[in-house]
């Protein structure tokens, strides 16, 4: 999940952990397909395969999983999907915004798993463009606060990435959220890699334009188990949301899952 949280995640039985690493590299695998289809098999021509590749590798999707991808989404070899993308629109609770991006060969299947997904966990579907306009489309380098050799400052990923066209530091809780214009993201991603800075992902995201502030910990479970259902979906691939926990319910959520 994106965009939706300052917490730690929980820690889940391991069964769950395997199944979700499975559906996880689908996800991942898929994305590659898509980035060489629309740009090309070659990385270094090819920035979105570029991040689609780095971003797979970081949650260790074997090597020749990813060299297949990329030959099947170029044409090299023969299997690949037609995906598209799709975006749909929710809402939970406390009026609470969701983005959810699919990635899909077949529209019908995604409308019906997502409408279901959302609805029976006590969600409601949007008309298009009323949660979206509420986003933006941004460059988003992940960086997290605590690196091996010390802690990294937003002072020192400004000074990294301002000239690469980074606009904006956000945090995140445990990480930074290093925000630039979405054509920016490659430089803002290599400057900060130059300054010696580890980051966990380099993606285009939808950001919030404005949160919407959760203190009850019920709402926040509620609209988790809707963002849970929904990422339960092979063909979703990412979901967004405006959620804003205050701190107080972030501690009594983490708490309540241990």
């Amino acid at each position: 999940m994106a965009g939706h949280s300052k917490w730690a995640t929980t820690k889940h039985k391991k069964a769950i952990i395997d199944a979700k690493r499975g559906k996880l590299f689908a996800k991942l695998i898929k994305g590659i397909e898509v980035a060489a289809r629309m740009g090309g098999g070659d990385p270094a021509g090819n920035p979105a395969l570029e991040l689609a590749i780095l971003k797979a590798k970081k949650s260790s999707v074997p090597n020749d999983n990813i060299d297949r991808a990329v030959k099947r989404g170029s044409g090299a070899e023969s299997g690949g999907a037609d995906y598209e993308t799709i975006m749909y629109e929710a809402y939970g609770s406390a009026g609470v915004g969701l983005l959810i991006e699919c990635l899909t060969d077949n529209r019908n299947r995604s409308a019906s798993e997502v409408r279901v997904a959302v609805t029976r966990n006590g969600g409601t579907m949007a008309d298009i463009g009323s949660v979206q306009r509420g986003f933006t489309r941004m460059g988003v380098v992940t960086v997290p606060k605590q690196q091996a050799d010390r802690e990294v400052s937003e002072d020192e990923i400004l000074e990294a990435a301002l000239d690469a066209g980074l606009e904006e530091v956000s945090d995140e809780g445990e990480t930074w959220a290093a925000r630039c214009d979405t054509a920016d993201l490659d430089e803002v991603r290599k400057a900060i890699e130059a300054a010696g800075i580890e980051f966990d992902s380099a993606e285009i995201e939808f950001v919030a334009t404005f949160e919407t502030p959760v203190d009850d910990v019920e709402v926040a479970k509620r609209v988790f188990k809707i963002i849970d259902a929904l990422e339960d979906s092979d063909d979703v691939q990412n979901v967004y949301s405006n959620l804003d926990l205050t701190p107080e319910a972030a501690a009594a959520l983490e708490a309540s899952e241990e």
